[in-house]
């Protein structure tokens, strides 16, 4: 390639990089003013505020939370130096130095501010414009040729391309910067755009002139599971290919990287380690009860995939490091991997749609309801049949309106038909309905016979559940009777459950039962499965939001039923949003969100009778997009055949946007059930 194309294809990649900071800069502010942080200055390099959705509001809170805990942590530490600095280099829009400097923080501290010329001119003609921003300024020297472009006691703003190592080496020294002093070095989601090699040169750069310093980072790692091939895709579409972590994929290999160029300790830790065991409870309800939100898998996933870094040089820039919480919250258990990986492959049939329900109604006949895909929150009600030229979508129009609901439940009944239970239609509006469904045939159109759903609205004595969704609802038996066991989940009020309610099949009862035990703790995003008479319980998330790994059975007695706990070795990976089907004396618990780094949860084998475990991976070589195994449904379609279909599922990708699996995939269970 000529050297003028290679220029202007550089010259391309940097402009679409910068341009990542005016979008950033515009979710920061939404951020700010739906209160999940204060700052007051951002708003002011912006043309026009737009509010994101409830996930991006949290994301760029945990990345602003975070960077901010290590900014305030140097400047506590080094609180009686009689000079610091703070080095932001890509900073942006960025608004440290006006917000420190509203809270009176920036004694003895000078902020030094590094990034393309076009944005430093771009950001200095904003403050030279704005009344507020320069008046916190005390002599601004703005210059239309930079490298400088606006220079004062306590501030500095360089326009110079951070590879160019010697021009920033310059550059500083020129400004003042004192290669002694304590140093605060930041760089959120900056080094990544840079090819590894440059990236790498501003490391070892700056341990080898910063003695006596702290280098700050925010950026994405694990590059290769689903997630994060949707996360890469966005930045290739945007021209911002991520670089860094194809060679630095997860927290090891980020913190070996610097202390390989020069750093003499490093704590790196992905968010939602810095979330749950850094961010205090109660700061973590304000923030949870901002908005309403039910994004929980999309909300780990994202934070699982960005990690914030502190490594030092120095004795005294080594107490500023990230510290671990004491008594973490996320339990860190490795999967007990079989080295036999199940077969995964799609169904050629279009069936798209997250927080769906399913249920076989007949052997063959697969009912769907709710949900949302691509369309929006659908009223459609679906059937998927198995015929001899494989699986076929049909729609089907219910008698009664089932209505638009997310994350609710379809459960058979033995003697027919399903019972369709709770859901929402939004974190605000949980559907309270209980609707009974049978499926008939209808008339014979055009040689095919058509199929009928007959819909009845259960109306029900005793006193019913509250409403809920992300709920359980599983067939328990007692002296012959049928009851529909409810359990768990969650509302509009209530971040997890732990009721449990009897509704009998025969008198559509909601009946007091005898329950002996402890009751498993509040949960949401959990699985049961009838099992023995009972049913067996697995995972979830817990009212702080932690995903649980343990299970439980509900067992009749002669007096009602009780609950028992089934201590699994090894212990299972706690995870939730998965789907679970008791075959035999296994529980086979398939998909699902955890918050380990290693993989994403695959097929999970808990033997009932001998309490053992072993993770199996999913070979999704044959599937040519990603697969997402949350908000899905599953079904075993043929007792004779050991095949479990997977339907829907997949997420709001964070901004990378939302994704949807194509086709449900069949998971060849034979290597299980052997």
């Amino acid at each position: 390639m000529p050297s003028t194309d290679r220029k202007k294809q550089k010259q391309g990649r940097d402009t679409a990089v910068q341009g990542t900071n005016d979008s950033s800069v515009v979710s920061k502010v939404s951020a700010a003013a739906q209160g999940y942080f204060q700052d007051v200055f951002l708003q002011h390099f912006v043309c026009k505020v737009a509010r994101r959705a409830p996930l991006i509001n949290r994301g760029y809170y945990v990345r602003w939370r975070a960077v901010d805990h290590c900014v305030r942590r140097f400047l506590h530490i080094t609180e009686n130096c009689p000079k610091r600095q703070i080095l932001s280099l890509g900073a942006g829009f960025d608004s440290l130095y006006f917000r420190l400097h509203a809270h009176e923080a920036l004694d003895r501290t000078v902020v030094f501010e590094v990034d393309f010329p076009d944005v430093a001119r771009r950001k200095a003609a904003l403050i030279n414009s704005n009344i507020t921003l320069r008046g916190m300024i005390d002599s601004s020297l703005p210059s239309l040729t930079g490298p400088l472009y606006v220079s004062s006691s306590q501030y500095h703003l360089l326009g110079v391309d951070v590879r160019e190592e010697s021009q920033v080496e310059e550059a500083l020294g020129a400004a003042g910067l004192d290669w002694a002093a304590p140093t605060l070095i930041l760089s959120e989601v900056v080094l990544t755009y840079m090819e590894t090699q440059w990236s790498d040169a501003v490391i070892s750069w700056a341990a080898k002139l910063l003695p006596q310093s702290l280098f700050v980072i925010y950026e994405q790692i694990h590059p290769y599971d689903p997630f994060g091939r949707i996360m890469q895709d966005h930045f290739l579409k945007l021209n911002s290919t991520l670089h860094a972590l194809r060679q630095y994929p997860d927290t090891a290999a980020q913190r070996h990287r610097f202390l390989d160029k020069g750093w003499e300790q490093c704590v790196c830790l992905d968010m939602n380690v810095f979330y749950l065991g850094l961010v205090p409870e109660e700061e973590r309800c304000r923030v949870e009860n901002l908005e309403p939100f039910d994004e929980y898998e999309e909300w780990h996933q994202k934070c699982s995939h960005y990690f914030i870094l502190t490594a030092s040089r120095g004795s005294l820039m080594a107490q500023a490091l990230l510290t671990h919480a004491p008594v973490s919250p996320v339990p860190s258990i490795c999967p007990s991997w079989s080295h036999t990986a199940l077969n995964v492959q799609t169904v050629p049939v279009c069936m798209e749609g997250l927080g769906m329900a399913t249920s076989l109604v007949r052997p063959g006949h697969v009912l769907l309801t709710g949900g949302c895909s691509r369309g929006g929150r659908g009223e459609m009600t679906r059937i998927l049949l198995r015929g001899q030229e494989g699986w076929k979508s049909v729609s089907v129009e219910p008698s009664v309106d089932l209505g638009v609901r997310l994350y609710h439940t379809v459960t058979s009944l033995p003697r027919g038909g399903v019972v369709v239970y709770g859901g929402r239609s939004s974190p605000l509006n949980p559907i309270r309905s209980l609707f009974r469904v049978t499926l008939e045939p209808g008339s014979s159109e055009g040689g095919q016979d058509t199929l009928k759903l007959c819909v009845e609205e259960m109306v029900c004595t005793g006193d019913p559940p509250p409403a809920r969704w992300r709920h359980t609802a599983a067939v328990v038996s007692h002296s012959g009777k049928d009851f529909l066991f409810v359990f768990g989940g969650k509302n509009e009020t209530e971040a997890a459950l732990g009721d449990g309610y009897f509704l009998c099949q025969d008198q559509q009862h909601w009946t007091e039962m005898s329950v002996e035990g402890a009751a498993p703790e509040a949960r949401h995003s959990h699985s049961a499965c009838s099992y023995q008479g009972g049913l067996v319980l697995f995972g979830g998330v817990d009212r702080r939001g932690v995903p649980l790994g343990d299970t439980a059975v509900l067992r009749p007695n002669e007096r009602g039923f009780s609950w028992e706990r089934i201590k699994v070795q090894p212990p299972p990976v706690p995870r939730y949003s998965h789907s679970a089907h008791v075959i035999g004396e296994k529980l086979v618990v398939v998909g699902g969100v955890w918050l380990h780094s290693d993989g994403v949860p695959g097929a999970l084998i808990i033997n009932l009778s001998t309490h053992s475990s072993v993770e199996f991976s999913l070979d999704t070589t044959l599937v040519p997009w990603p697969l997402m195994l949350h908000s899905f449904c599953s079904e075993l379609t043929d007792p004779e055949e050991p095949e479990l279909l997977l339907i829907g599922g997949g997420g709001n990708c964070f901004s990378f946007g939302t994704h949807f699996n194509l086709q449900p995939v069949a998971v060849d269970l034979r290597p299980v059930l052997g």
